[in-house]
């Protein structure tokens, strides 16, 4: 299996298909794994690089996630273009990953074509996450369907995995750490907002955060789904590949 290393850390990662060289990031508690049901929608058209996070799916296991998650997983990001030795890459980042993705623009915008990012709260974490975190953690690891996402994702170990990933996210809201590494107007690359009115795991007004964010960056494009729950890139698969692939062959 391919590995690069982040940190003296062993993460993995996996290619399909050829094209566009594009990097799906997946969402907190996840790995990989969940974009294999998507390969098929994608590999035809664009090269689809899958990346386990570093403590996720077949990467390293660590102790705890540092609570600037998603910065971390950004410099993640960046070492594994960096081993590929591509000179650019587009970025799909779903859920937590959304963030991760924009934070690698933000990072290294000369190696980044155009970014994609699905159902996530924005600039910052809406009011009650830590609450709602919990509460939807609680039911996961309680709920036969969810905890076999979890274990398929992540293996045996899966609740070490969550408690983890909860624990991180639980005290970046406590010290309300900054979620971007810079300035969210200071992006260069286009970049596609993805989300469900329907999703009830983001921010009641997505519409409106998303529009505040297009409001702040020079070329940010919305779809808002009307249907589909959390995430719109798989309640909306189909629809929101097209999407996709559009934007990233526009923006090639």
């Amino acid at each position: 299996m391919p590995y690069f290393s982040y940190r003296q850390h062993r993460c993995y990662y996996e290619e399909f298909g050829s094209g566009s060289p594009t990097i799906f990031l997946h969402g907190n508690t996840a790995s990989s794994k969940m974009f294999e049901l998507l390969l098929p929608l994608y590999q035809k058209d664009i090269k689809v690089i899958l990346l386990d996070f570093l403590g996720n799916g077949k990467s390293e296991r660590i102790e705890r996630f540092p609570p600037d998650l998603w910065q971390d997983e950004a410099l993640q990001t960046i070492a594994l273009i960096n081993h590929l030795q591509y000179e650019k890459v587009n970025l799909v980042g779903t859920s937590g990953g959304a963030w991760a993705a924009i934070n690698a623009a933000l990072e290294c915008p000369e190696k980044i074509g155009c970014v994609v990012a699905d159902s996530f709260d924005g600039r910052t974490l809406h009011d009650g996450f830590g609450a709602d975190l919990v509460k939807e953690r609680n039911f996961a690891v309680n709920n036969l369907e969810a905890s076999r996402f979890y274990e398929w994702c992540q293996g045996p170990d899966w609740k070490a995995v969550v408690e983890r990933d909860t624990a991180a996210l639980l005290e970046c809201e406590k010290r309300r750490l900054p979620l971007f590494r810079k300035d969210i107007r200071a992006l260069q690359p286009p970049i596609l907002l993805l989300g469900s009115k329907e999703d009830q795991m983001v921010r009641k007004d997505l519409q409106q955060e998303y529009l505040l964010l297009q409001g702040l960056i020079k070329n940010a494009t919305i779809h808002m789904f009307e249907k589909g729950e959390h995430p719109a890139i798989f309640s909306n698969a189909e629809k929101a590949a097209n999407l996709i692939l559009n934007f990233i062959a526009k923006n090639a």
